[in-house]
């Protein structure tokens, strides 16, 4: 995520909220949306600049991508980089992770911002890595009138866990997620989800200058080490 970038072109998309108070920014729901699947998004920055603008993202603030790792490459990046969001395969079980890759709760206070992924959001980690990285970012300001400043305004309080089970039952959320996770070039996963064998996840810094590890799936943020900016 990089901003801000006042030549930023990618399109806005307004969010489909009907007058229904079930679909208004932020409503939790106890009944209606609880059994929703959180469909896969393509690891496509124009599918997922579009997703967050229109829950909430300042338009100011723009998703590239990384082509590679040569200097010529990474002179593309817009700056500055204020989070790293990485799509990987998991090629060991969690069983065989080395004890300082398993992420810690005592970690929970380095950052502005965590959130722990559920079963049930298996299929939603493309968007918390995204909350993760914008959460931790103290350059963007959220509309509270937002699908996305709402819930943080909602949850900003609440446990890591807590933060969870509301974005699970958050039907704006979920009417938002539907609608992106059918774009790009990619056909949409909606039945096996099972064939999903990808994971995304945030990268971080801190207020400590530490590069940090944000995945909802492990135990807490992971701190990777000291980060010289560069």
């Amino acid at each position: 995520m990089s901003a801000p970038n006042n030549n930023d072109k990618t399109a806005v998309i307004p969010t489909d909220e009907g007058s229904n108070d079930s679909t208004k920014p932020g409503f939790y729901s106890t009944k209606e949306g609880d059994d929703f699947r959180w469909p896969p998004l393509e690891s496509n920055p124009e599918v997922f600049a579009q997703y967050l603008h229109s829950i909430g993202l300042p338009t100011t603030f723009s998703i590239g991508e990384v082509f590679g790792f040569d200097e010529d490459l990474l002179a593309f990046i817009p700056q500055p980089v204020l989070g790293i969001i990485v799509c990987y395969e998991r090629l060991i079980p969690k069983s065989q992770y080395r004890e300082q890759d398993k992420g810690s709760p005592d970690n929970y206070d380095k950052v502005a911002w965590y959130m722990h992924q559920s079963g049930t959001l298996d299929n939603a980690c493309g968007i918390i890595a995204c909350i993760h990285a914008i959460m931790n970012c103290p350059l963007v300001t959220l509309d509270p009138s937002t699908t996305l400043g709402a819930y943080k305004q909602r949850v900003e309080t609440f446990t890591p866990t807590e933060r969870k089970t509301a974005l699970e039952q958050d039907t704006a959320f979920q009417k938002a997620h539907k609608k992106h996770a059918a774009r790009g070039q990619t056909a949409a996963v909606n039945s096996d989800q099972s064939k999903v064998k990808h994971h995304f996840i945030a990268y971080v810094l801190n207020n400590e200058g530490d590069l940090v590890e944000l995945d909802g799936t492990k135990a807490g943020p992971v701190i990777i080490g000291k980060c010289d900016g560069d």
